[in-house]
């Protein structure tokens, strides 16, 4: 799978520079994967809590079934992001020492591998849980692969775009845990990571924004040296999820402690934007950017705590 050897010492092991095992981790995306498998398990999760109202030590392997189909088809679809990218990221200071850009790696190699984990998530999951959940994980594939990934290159809506298959995760457990894929407390849940997504990124983008523009890549922050256009952007996306929170509450979907909890995490949310709105500089944005991290699991384990 190597392309340069880097140095390696004798027995595979290498004496400087990424490894083969640091190689892969980076081809297949797995930090940022962690967040896809965390999402599809409070999906299936929550499914399951709403049918029996507790969880159910049966639905254990179903759950093991989704996560690792789920991841498969996660990872393949990060091989073959980063194939139609390798001219981009090789601009980029923070993509050009992956794999593909930096050649330790052969495309053909790539291609495979992302053909076999997308192959092999789809097919698992129509097998071992539903077809429905496989389904789902087929158009995720497409969405990313297809659309958003060629949309970076031409239009500032990729964002918007992207913001679908990274929001289906969640219904992909919703799904295999046994919920209906017409059932709305399922979109919900897409319609929760779909906006949460859009300040995350926001602030990703900022904070890169003269790479993605040296790489061509199209984005929101594009010319925005003040920040005040993508902190802006940012509180507007957090006040919907302070909304949403209280939607889920009125709905019945979700109890008085989510409302609150999600509504109060939201407003804080937009709250952090404004100041790197006024602001403008990397310390805010990089706090704004943290803060989102710390969102998601935090709402998710309210969420699934006080689900009707």
């Amino acid at each position: 799978m190597r392309v340069k050897d880097g140095g390696d010492k004798q027995g595979g092991e290498a004496a400087s520079g990424p490894s083969l095992r640091g190689d892969l981790a980076a081809l297949i995306k797995l930090r940022l994967n962690i967040f896809v498998l965390l999402t599809t398990f409070f999906g299936f999760l929550i499914a399951v809590l709403s049918q029996s109202g507790a969880w159910e030590w049966g639905q254990l392997w179903a759950l093991i079934h989704t996560l690792v189909g789920t991841a498969a088809a996660a990872f393949g679809s990060a091989v073959f992001n980063q194939l139609m990218e390798i001219k981009e990221d090789a601009r980029m200071l923070r993509t050009a020492d992956r794999p593909l850009p930096a050649e330790r790696v052969l495309p053909t190699w790539a291609f495979m591998l992302g053909w076999i984990l997308c192959g092999f998530g789809i097919i698992h999951v129509a097998a071992m849980v539903d077809k429905g959940a496989a389904t789902l994980i087929a158009i995720t594939i497409a969405t990313y692969v297809f659309v958003y990934t060629p949309l970076k290159r031409r239009s500032s809506i990729n964002t918007l775009v992207g913001a679908i298959p990274g929001a289906l995760p969640p219904v992909i457990g919703w799904v295999g845990g046994g919920g209906g894929m017409e059932d709305p407390r399922g979109w919900f849940l897409f319609a929760l990571l779909f906006l949460w997504q859009l300040p995350h990124f926001v602030s990703i983008n900022w904070l890169c924004r003269e790479q993605y523009e040296t790489a061509g890549f199209r984005m929101w922050s594009d010319g925005d040296e003040s920040g005040r256009r993508s902190g802006l952007l940012a509180a507007i996306f957090s006040l919907g999820l302070s909304g949403l929170a209280l939607y889920a509450f009125l709905m019945g979907y979700a109890g008085l402690i989510f409302g609150l909890t999600g509504g109060a995490a939201g407003l804080y949310l937009c709250v952090m934007a404004a100041r790197f709105a006024l602001a403008g500089d990397r310390q805010s944005c990089r706090r704004f950017f943290l803060l989102t991290l710390l969102y998601l699991p935090v709402v998710l384990t309210a969420l699934a705590l006080d689900w009707n």
